[in-house]
């Protein structure tokens, strides 16, 4: 009898084993016996999917002297030892009860409820030195003989009448506790090998990204544009078994590289697909097939796509796509390559943005650097004063506290943001220097709110009203005026340097601003730091009308 019960039980573990091989396939469930620690949610899950492996276990028990032979320390034992105290006590109330309130309860089903639920318990206390152990199966195997003595001890302790429940022990003991515990052992070893081959899969992705990112870092870090979204592109797909890659920006295609190359050409414009979406809602989305991204060509063989964004700072400046010629292709590897492929060219394109922010900040410490020591700012500056030691000396005074404070605010270089009355400060030394020198000829009015609470890079204002002074007011015979006003709102601070100096042609107006190399202006500069800083949506704006004067305005967000 016991030879056959002992088959039984290694029947009931082999089903247990091949259910538990075939469950683990899910994605979903790989994922939750994969983590270390889960929310409630998950908890709640891996107590129903273990407390329903011990029910079950208890209806594929054999009868044996009025009690059940059965391996339902099985399922709430491993539910301990993979998620701790509360799953194992919980899946083991469960389980427990249902064997007490069945009506093959037995004599024993009080004895079986209570070392069900002492089992379940048992299991979670000894999680944390199962994760310790080298051999996870052999520990789960050895602590798992442990329970089911645990259990017989149980039976001796609380049924009566007391030989019954020794003859019942003296079956059913040695093919539970061997049985047993080689299923809880193969359990285990079923979740281990999930574990390590997420471990694995991880690791082969990561070890891919790294190799990626150490051929693609010196491309985005030239900035994200068609040259270098082409060349990374191209990285990505040799270095993968993708059929293609795309890089776009918010409005078209930058570069594809792969399968489709005829019909995803650069500057194409975006199609109203997954990729509006990726733009609108910011998060990373699967095309499973043509139909699901409106792809219009039709002899185009690419069907399903992760695509994910691509950001800088908080906003998405573009996308990122991988493509398969499948439909429904879209393995999770993908999705973790894309993810962290993503998540580096968006870190390799900000880190383009701040080199350029610090090679723009760096011309600009330049060029103040060029005006404190100007020998012709500086010497007419000092013949000014000169002239007023005698006539006006009051005024000579003040004059050199002006030029001191000029001096000094011009050496503080090394920060990257200044109070905007710090930078008014700056301006109204250099100007009252200016005044002293032209006299009527330039008037100048601020309209700065004291409460005004804005920060703006340094030496961002002062070479625009330098501008205005010298090839605005200055070149008329009469002089004029600079007005310098500045107001917030909710969405940021305008600053404008308006005066009513000789004005700018139109076509002269663009050239200030173009973004090319052989033009080198003061204002380019300034429009460059500030969508650099602060993205496209800032930058100067400048109206003007020859005869009139010209207004530039700043966007602080």
């Amino acid at each position: 009898m016991i030879v056959g019960l002992f088959k039984n039980l290694v029947n009931q573990a082999g089903i247990i084993a091949i259910l538990a091989i075939v469950i683990s396939q899910s994605k979903n469930v790989r994922i939750i016996l994969a983590k270390k620690k889960r929310r409630m949610r998950e908890q709640i899950l891996l107590i129903s999917f273990f407390s329903a492996f011990g029910i079950a276990s208890t209806y594929m028990g054999v009868p044996v002297h009025g009690a059940i032979a059965n391996s339902r320390v099985v399922g709430v034992f491993v539910a301990g030892l993979v998620g701790g105290p509360l799953v194992g006590l919980l899946s083991g109330v469960i389980a427990g009860f249902h064997r007490w309130a069945i009506d093959i309860g037995g004599f024993t089903a009080f004895a079986c409820m209570t070392s069900t639920i002492f089992e379940g318990l048992l299991g979670g206390l000894l999680r944390r030195k199962m994760q310790k152990s080298e051999e996870k199966w052999l520990f789960a195997m050895i602590s798992g003989a442990a329970a089911e003595m645990m259990q017989m001890f149980i039976i001796l302790l609380l049924v009566r009448p007391f030989n019954d429940a020794l003859e019942l022990v003296s079956i059913i003991a040695m093919p539970m506790i061997v049985a047993n515990s080689i299923g809880i052992g193969i359990f285990i070893a079923i979740i281990d090998g999930v574990k390590k081959e997420i471990d694995r899969v991880a690791a082969n992705q990561a070890e891919l990204v790294l190799a990626i990112a150490s051929k693609t870092l010196q491309y985005f870090r030239r900035g994200y544009n068609e040259e270098t979204a082409r060349e990374t592109a191209q990285i990505v797909l040799e270095n993968t078994d993708l059929a293609a890659v795309t890089f776009t920006d918010r409005i078209s295609i930058l570069a594809h590289a792969g399968l489709g190359e005829e019909y995803h050409k650069s500057g194409d414009p975006l199609l109203p697909d997954v990729c509006g979406k990726v733009l609108r809602q910011k998060k990373i989305l699967i095309s499973d097939s043509k139909d699901q991204s409106n792809c219009l060509q039709k002899d185009c063989h690419l069907n399903s796509a992760v695509i994910v964004p691509l950001f800088q700072k908080d906003e998405v400046i573009g996308t990122f796509k991988l493509y398969r010629e499948e439909k429904y292709a879209i393995k999770t590897v993908d999705i973790e390559l894309a993810k962290g492929l993503g998540a580096l060219f968006s870190t390799q394109i900000e880190l383009s943005k701040i080199e350029e922010q610090m090679k723009l900040v760096d011309q600009a410490e330049l060029k103040a650097l060029q005006a404190q020591i100007n020998p012709h700012f500086l010497f007419n500056a000092l013949n000014t004063i000169g002239s007023l030691i005698r006539t006006e000396p009051d005024k000579a005074r003040i004059l050199i506290q002006h030029l001191s404070l000029f001096f000094r605010n011009s050496f503080q270089v090394d920060k990257e943001e200044v109070s905007i009355h710090k930078e008014i400060e700056h301006i109204r030394s250099y100007l009252e220097i200016e005044k002293a020198r032209f006299g009527e000829k330039l008037h100048v009015d601020f309209s700065i709110p004291e409460t005004l609470k804005c920060s703006i890079p340094p030496f961002l204002l002062q070479p625009i009203v330098e501008n205005a002074v010298k090839h605005g007011i200055m070149v008329r015979r009469n002089g004029g005026k600079i007005k310098i006003t500045a107001k917030a709102d909710r969405k940021g601070t305008t600053i404008t340097i308006k005066d009513n100096g000789i004005g700018i042609a139109k076509d002269q107006v663009a050239w200030l601003l173009e973004d090319d190399e052989s033009v080198n202006s003061a204002l380019k500069n300034i429009n460059r730091r500030l969508a650099v800083k602060y993205g496209d949506n800032s930058g100067l704006y400048i109206t003007s009308k020859p005869g009139w004067g010209t207004a530039v305005t700043v966007r602080i967000p």
